[in-house]
């Protein structure tokens, strides 16, 4: 499984996801965005849930990372080894999951769950993390990727004006493992920034597959502007 992470080194990931309740929350129609995304130069695809991981896998020819979104306590990025050996039988050639210090619903520790996937899967484990010292403990749990998926999205972490760009390169010269860069890259000069700052990938969602949020972008651009436009009494 090494060349999947060969595959997209210094390359673009794309986050194809949907959220419940939204008119692309299909698993065809994320299929088809994965297939865009791929053919405008994605080196790999990242999805949500095992409906769209399975529809995914069979129609792209770059590596999959796979996750499920499940529950609404503070872990439920794939929170439990269940869903993550689902994950991986699904499809996905990585299984991504929370790799923050938080306790996990099924009480194992990190590492147990990082072990048994290893253990009964072909699968790599990329640890979605939040602070810098997560990152550390998840490659030292065996993680092959690590992530800055969840800085600023943890109750102990503040939430930066774009990329986490200082965690990135604070993970690159601590562990031996690739670190990949996600979060809040929302222009093509972020996703460079991320990669010149270490990251052996980079991933971009909402900015590419969120056509609800990138409208919103523009349409609050375009009120205030009219609104600066009229005439004051």
């Amino acid at each position: 499984m090494s060349g999947v992470l060969d595959a997209i080194r210094g390359r673009l990931v794309v986050s194809c996801q949907a959220y419940p309740g939204e008119p692309m929350r299909f698993p065809d129609t994320m299929r088809r965005v994965a297939q865009a995304a791929e053919q405008g130069g994605a080196a790999g695809i990242r999805a949500q849930g095992l409906d769209d991981i399975t529809a995914i896998r069979g129609a792209v020819d770059v590596p999959l990372i796979g996750l499920w979104k499940d529950g609404h306590d503070d872990v439920f990025i794939t929170p439990t080894l269940e869903h993550a050996l689902a994950v991986a039988h699904a499809g996905a050639h990585v299984v991504a999951l929370d790799g923050t210090a938080r306790p996990r619903p099924d009480g194992r520790s990190l590492a147990e769950t990082i072990a048994a996937v290893h253990h009964k899967t072909d699968a790599l484990v990329m640890a979605d993390c939040s602070t810098f010292e997560e990152g550390l403990a998840a490659a030292a749990a065996g993680a092959d990727v690590v992530g800055t998926t969840l800085a600023g999205y943890t109750e102990y972490t503040t939430k930066t004006d774009g990329p986490d760009l200082e965690l990135v390169a604070r993970l690159v010269a601590a562990v031996q493992v690739p670190v990949v860069a996600e979060g809040r890259i929302h222009t093509p000069g972020q996703a460079a920034d991320a990669l010149a700052s270490g990251a052996w990938a980079v991933v971009v969602g909402t900015a590419i597959t969120h056509p609800t949020t990138i409208t919103g972008w523009f349409a609050a651009a375009i009120h205030n502007a009219a609104q600066a436009q009229e005439p004051h009494p």
